[in-house]
């Protein structure tokens, strides 16, 4: 906090109207919403963000890379690139396989992107909006994730990339993707936005592969890892991860996200398409990084045109606010704790409905992963003979919030109609979690009185006994 008198005296201000905003102590069961995500902020966030707003600064400055070089620092990667949302994070690292800076490696309108239909649209929305075809895949139960069987099916003459969310924190299975991409050339991209903190340990007989850049003289997309570590943060297996920071996530700046990479090229691409596609990489404020401004001879622009107006991608601008940037790097502080919260109210819930396997799928972690879970899935099984909205409306009637696993199966949603797509092989697991499953909330703002209620209120509808 600074000692200049009049920031002290706002800060002193801040700090009497300061609370936590998690639900409060005092849980009445049926009358307290329980809530299936949420933000947790208070006294540090507010004043992080009192102090940006007076620099008055405004967008990105010293609070953003602040909390870039950081979130790169507990992820383990080079850069952390943040930009205004995690669906812009997707953008962002989708439209970069395709710059023409990656030469013959570039994405063409027209290649195929392996993905899965069960889970969040703008996972899926840039393969579109940058003209190339997602072939989709059916998933596992239980996990959530994609099911790597399916995997040699869904490869075609054309396939290119392949783009995977970490299904509600629990991390897809990668030993068997980063050897599938190895295997075949293939870029990855992980959606990180819901799985911040996760770590996956690759198996002692798997091949530790590292993505790379390809370059003139090797077009390889991978090389073999050697003695890198085996466990990991996810964000680290992929050539390029995405985070949110929406308040449902697991820190918050409002509205946010931020793209992980370790390889500079795609750092420089990835800068030049959140940056209105400009070729230029100076900071806010600064004219001449490069050394020489009007030096440079692009395009079929004259000689010595503008290096800061020369636009070398199709680009927009996506960057935040430092006021973002404040309350997520005070959130950093938090975030362990978070993490560790999350994981205990799942293994909460766990233990709770563990004897209502034969009504419900309960959810698994992938095998080698430390989930860091964004909810509790659960899968009305078909002996049970139940309808998911009479359960949903009986969960709403007892102030128990509940989302779906986003939008089901996407081939089915009314905007996929009319687009290019391939499905491989059926997506029977997909639809059936479209018809049968929920997911309730494992966020640090719930408390075991407030999980105990959410798991009685399952067991009474079940016909069980209350533990």
């Amino acid at each position: 906090m600074s000692a200049d008198p009049a920031r002290a005296a706002v800060h002193a201000a801040v700090e009497a109207l300061c609370t936590d905003t998690a639900p409060d102590a005092d849980f009445v069961p049926g009358s307290t919403p329980i809530p299936p995500s949420g933000k947790v902020i208070g006294a540090p966030e507010k004043h992080a963000m009192v102090d940006a707003a007076l620099d008055g600064w405004l967008t990105t400055g010293r609070f953003n890379s602040a909390f870039e070089a950081r979130l790169a620092a507990f992820v383990g990667v080079r850069r952390a690139l943040t930009v205004n949302s995690g669906s812009s994070a997707n953008l962002v690292a989708v439209s970069s396989l395709f710059s023409p800076l990656l030469g013959a490696a570039a994405l063409r309108p027209g290649d195929e992107i392996i993905t899965v239909a069960a889970g969040f649209p703008t996972t899926v929305n840039p393969i579109l909006q940058n003209g190339a075809v997602p072939v989709f895949v059916d998933i596992q139960p239980a996990t959530y994730n994609l099911d790597p069987r399916h995997l040699d099916a869904a490869l075609g003459p054309r396939t290119r990339a392949v783009v995977l969310a970490h299904t509600l924190g629990n991390p897809f299975d990668l030993a068997a993707v980063t050897a599938f991409c190895a295997r075949h050339n293939l870029w990855l991209v992980e959606d990180c936005c819901d799985a911040l903190g996760a770590r996956y340990t690759l198996p002692e007989h798997a091949d530790v592969w590292l993505p790379r850049t390809p370059t003139a003289d090797d077009p390889s997309l991978w090389r073999a890892g050697g003695e890198v570590e085996r466990t990991r943060h996810v964000g680290r297996f992929g050539h390029l991860a995405t985070l949110s920071f929406y308040p449902a996530h697991h820190i918050t700046m409002g509205e946010g996200g931020a793209v992980l990479i370790d390889d500079p090229l795609l750092a420089r691409i990835a800068e030049s398409i959140r940056d209105w596609g400009r070729d230029c990489w100076c900071a806010p404020g600064c004219d001449a990084t490069c050394g020489k401004r009007f030096g440079w001879q692009l395009g079929d622009l004259p000689a010595g045109y503008d290096h800061k107006y020369t636009y070398s991608h199709l680009g927009y601008n996506l960057k935040i606010s430092d006021m973002q940037a404040a309350c997520a790097l005070a959130q950093m502080d938090r975030l362990e704790g978070f993490i560790a919260a999350r994981r205990h109210n799942f293994d909460y819930l766990s233990q709770r409905l563990a004897d209502c396997e034969d009504a419900l799928i309960l959810p698994r972690a992938t095998e080698g992963s430390t989930p860091s879970w964004f909810g509790f899935p659960l899968t009305l099984k078909p002996e049970a003979a139940l309808d998911r909205v009479e359960m949903l409306r009986w969960l709403d009637q007892h102030r128990i919030a509940s989302r779906l696993l986003f939008a089901g199966n996407l081939t089915r949603q009314p905007y996929m109609a009319g687009r290019d797509y391939r499905i491989a092989g059926s997506l029977e697991t997909t639809d059936r979690v479209m018809n049968d499953t929920f997911w309730i909330g494992v966020w640090p703002g719930l408390d075991e009185a407030m999980l105990d209620y959410a798991a009685d209120r399952i067991r009474l509808f079940l016909g069980r006994d209350f533990d």
